[in-house]
């Protein structure tokens, strides 16, 4: 009989080609938001170094992530026929994570992304190809994790909201990327309604909720409102949130001390922790606690995944934490 799955993660999958520039700049307005990254134009600007991350995005990341902790992980993605979805595969299996899932497309591109890195922070020129989007028979993981699909996706929601109300018992952790967001809470309401758990972060917060608040309590509330029982909300340095709508308790973690070096994956480091904690079966204040520390040691590295820790890196980290390092109501 074979063995439940832990993490089932659903998401596209994209190649990262981090492009280092040197010779460019940040303009921000006065509240020191709604930044923009400026290089002369018309003109040759030099850059430093590229690297190329493979089997990268959303999805993928948290596969990687949970598979490192020690659970067993499989993606379901879609690749393109060409060397970019071979390099993909390969990553994949060399990190453990079960391909039994991921579909090759005759005729389609696999997704390509460039990353504009600038100082510590970058700026993604994204494009999604568009799939035959099908769930199919994915057996009863104990939790789905389902993040960042393309602009025709609609119909996998769809296949997966049915899928799961003929599995009450499969959890839902749920990761909007940039065209889940622009589809609407209200055209996928069924989704966010079965959520077990969401995580985003406060900017995406307010465009979910169409709201201008930056307050914290009022944004975990109205994110629980439209369904999800746990909501997890990061604020970058400032730390990371958490909301539990069946005991009404909001939690705040601070971030594990650290300077980063480039922040890419940090996000999905974060949230792919907390589940496999929860998948685990630790309680929420556990997995909030192993949550930062991952996302901590991604930013040390380039791209989102070299950085990933194994559950004794993790443990080792929790053991010497400083003492700012805890967990407090709000």
């Amino acid at each position: 009989m074979q063995k439940q799955m832990d993490i089932l993660v659903i998401g596209d999958i994209v190649v990262d080609a981090f492009i280092k520039l040197e010779d460019a700049e940040v303009n921000c307005r006065l509240n020191n938001q709604d930044c923009e990254l400026c290089v002369r134009y018309g003109d040759k600007v030099p850059y430093e170094s590229v690297e190329i991350c493979n089997a990268v995005g959303n999805a993928s990341n948290a596969s990687v992530s949970a598979a490192r902790l020690g659970l067993s992980s499989a993606l379901l993605t879609y690749v393109g026929n060409d060397q970019y979805g071979k390099d993909c595969l390969e990553t994949l299996k060399k990190n453990a994570v079960d391909t039994t899932y991921v579909r090759v497309e005759d005729g389609k591109k696999t997704n390509y992304h460039y990353v504009l890195w600038y100082e510590v922070d970058r700026t993604i020129l994204v494009k999604h190809e568009v799939f035959d989007y099908q769930l199919g028979d994915v057996g009863k993981p104990k939790w789905m994790y389902v993040s960042s699909m393309g602009e025709k996706s609609f119909q996998m929601y769809e296949q997966i909201s049915d899928y799961l109300s003929k599995n009450p018992e499969i959890k839902l952790a749920f990761q909007p990327g940039v065209f889940d967001m622009k589809l609407g809470k209200d055209k996928l309401n069924f989704i966010y309604k079965r959520a077990d758990a969401i995580s985003i972060n406060v900017e995406e917060a307010q465009r979910i909720l169409g709201e201008t608040s930056r307050d914290i309590k009022t944004l975990l509330r109205g994110i629980a409102s439209i369904g999800p029982k746990n909501v997890f909300i990061t604020d970058g340095f400032a730390g990371a949130y958490a909301y539990e709508k069946e005991s009404d308790k909001s939690l705040f973690m601070p971030v594990y001390p650290h300077t980063p070096f480039e922040r890419t994956g940090a996000g999905d480091a974060f949230f792919s922790t907390v589940i496999s904690a929860l998948a685990v079966g630790k309680t929420i204040e556990e997995a909030l606690t192993w949550g930062p520390i991952n996302a901590m040691s991604v930013t040390q590295q380039v791209g989102a995944q070299k950085g990933l820790l194994t559950l004794e890196k993790l443990e080792e980290f929790l053991k010497k934490a400083p003492e700012n390092y805890k967990l407090s109501k709000i």
